[in-house]
């Protein structure tokens, strides 16, 4: 429920938290844009359900 959180508020945060550096730098770069904000939480929720299920 917390990383859910963090994918919400901070998706580059959720990347590094499950080790993936570069995934992590490259959403901040989507982050720090309105429209890229978006797709960041989006991905940053795939990354981490895959991790959980995993």
């Amino acid at each position: 429920m917390i990383m859910i959180l963090i994918c919400f508020l901070a998706p580059w945060l959720a990347m590094f938290l499950r080790g993936k550096v570069l995934q992590g730098i490259l959403c901040i770069v989507l982050h720090l844009t309105i429209i890229g904000w978006i797709p960041a939480t989006i991905w940053a929720l795939i990354v981490t359900r895959r991790e959980s299920a995993a």
